[in-house]
């Protein structure tokens, strides 16, 4: 049995808010599926699973506010690592019944070595009361053995929303690979005549009953338009009003309607500003005492770059053009991998370098307030694959659909705000990290080339570095090798 505990999502998080559960108990869950929807104080994030098995038990209630490192939920997993938390608890059984738990052992080699294991996954039907609560755990591998069912995170909600049993499908996808048109096949067929279910969750469903609330007339918001909580309060009717005098006018009630509603809806978003505006204020003050800062600037000649830029964008279709935002991460996460002094954190008094390039990129709600979630070995990405990425995550931190492992493991953060029309810009690093980079706006300056005074776009690039980590030689490197980069885009 191993915990999923309420997960520390930035060095700025002490606590979280559990805003609702993606799966139920008894629900199989794999490794990187979403399975609740966290709030802190700067974004609504949805966290992943760690782990491969069952969902047994919810132990936090959604709505509820918990330190980092609380058990959220216990998951029943397969293999001898989860086994480990129970180990407490176990040891005792095992001594009582000893006959049993050779039988089990013999059953069972590899699982039964410690015999505090005993009793977790005896598959007989007289054991005591504990084992009956895991037992569902090793079932899917009796009907499956090969593995688990080939689906997708997304068709695997779709069908525990439509109560779908994937055992029961044969997928028409790649190597028989479930699909959502075989879920949904399934659901209508299960339904008959009936009214297509409402792809919901479950706590929308039950606050939809709490509040009388039709989930057909909600508009969801979720992933492939499933209706979540949030959904479910913004379609709830307000208090109602009192019945207008016998002489007024039909449009007053209208009018009377948004005054009640408006408070519900501003404060919890004034209360969501104020909180990340002490959060962020409370880790930079931070930052700016325990990290001894130093900066360095150079400005680099950009017309190399936009010629490439300009020619790229004239052959490629539309949805691969790129913005110069693209050449400047691109350049910055190779950088990195050139100079890794700068791509990882400052921990228990030492560097401990990353493992691959997580370009966090600084982006600004449109509430106010600014979140940094990562690119993913943004050194490996090709440019269109790099300027793809960048637009849905951005898109997603401006709507709140985070994933977790996007926001805690970003290895070096930039952030460039030319779009503003800043043209120098110097951070304050996010710690644990070392650095952070920064990029003001292209713009057309007047400077000597080969003897020649012209007219050519440059931009400024600035470091702000941890002085325990490295040193200014060291940035003056890296600074040197964003320059190099951005002068030879075909490098890129």
């Amino acid at each position: 049995m191993s915990e999923f505990t309420m997960p520390s999502l930035g060095a700025d998080m002490d606590e979280g808010t559990l805003l609702e559960w993606l799966v139920g108990p008894g629900d199989t869950v794999h490794k990187g599926d979403p399975v609740a929807v966290v709030e802190t104080a700067k974004s609504t994030i949805e966290v992943e699973c760690f782990e491969t098995g069952t969902m047994t038990e919810l132990l936090v209630e959604p709505g509820t506010t918990v330190p980092v490192g609380t058990p959220l939920a216990l998951i029943g997993v397969k293999g001898e690592k989860p086994g480990k938390p129970e180990a407490p608890e176990k040891p005792a059984k095992p001594r009582k019944s000893g006959t049993p738990g050779k039988a089990q052992e013999a059953e069972e080699p590899k699982e039964r070595r410690p015999a505090r294991h005993t009793p977790k996954r005896g598959p007989a039907s007289g054991r005591p009361s504990p084992p009956p609560e895991p037992a569902p755990v090793p079932a899917p591998s009796a009907v499956h053995p090969s593995g688990h069912i080939e689906a997708g995170p997304l068709v695997r909600h779709l069908a525990e929303h439509s109560g779908v049993d994937l055992e029961t499908l044969h997928g028409s996808g790649p190597g028989g690979r479930v699909t959502r048109t075989d879920v949904e096949r399934a659901s209508a067929t299960r339904a008959g005549t009936k009214a297509p279910r409402v792809r919901a969750t479950p706590l929308a469903r039950r606050l939809a009953a709490e509040l009388g609330v039709d989930l057909a007339t909600v508009t969801g918001t979720g992933r492939e338009s499933a209706v979540r909580a949030a959904d479910v309060r913004l379609t709830a009717p307000g208090p109602s009003a009192p019945p207008p005098p016998a002489g007024a006018a039909p449009h007053r009630p209208s009018a009377v309607r948004p005054a009640v509603a408006r408070p519900s809806v501003a404060r919890p978003s004034e209360n969501r500003t104020v909180a990340m505006r002490h959060a962020i204020a409370g880790l930079m003050a931070r930052a700016n005492q325990d990290i001894p800062h130093y900066y360095l600037s150079t400005t680099v000649d950009m017309a190399a770059a936009m010629d490439w830029l300009l020619e790229h964008n004239r052959r490629s279709p539309v949805g691969e053009r790129l913005l110069p935002a693209a050449l400047l991460l691109k350049a910055a996460a190779l950088a990195a991998t050139e100079v890794p002094e700068f791509n990882g954190f400052w921990t228990d008094d030492h560097f401990t370098a990353g493992e691959g390039v997580h370009l966090g990129v600084a982006v600004s709600l449109r509430g106010g307030g600014l979140v940094a979630p990562a690119l993913h070995h943004a050194d490996a990405l090709a440019l269109p694959e790099l300027m793809s990425a960048l637009k849905d995550l951005v898109t997603r931190a401006r709507t709140g659909r985070l994933r977790a492992s996007e926001v805690s493991d970003a290895t070096i953060t930039v952030t460039n705000l030319g779009d503003q029309g800043v043209e120098t810009v110097f951070g304050v690093i996010y710690p644990p990290q070392v650095a952070l980079v920064g990029f003001g706006r292209v713009v057309d300056r007047p400077c000597a080339v080969d003897g020649l005074l012209g007219v050519r776009p440059v931009v400024t690039v600035t470091l702000s570095a941890d002085h325990r980590a490295t040193d200014g030689a060291v940035g003056a490197r890296y600074l040197t090798a964003v320059t190099r980069l951005l002068q030879n885009p075909e490098q890129l």
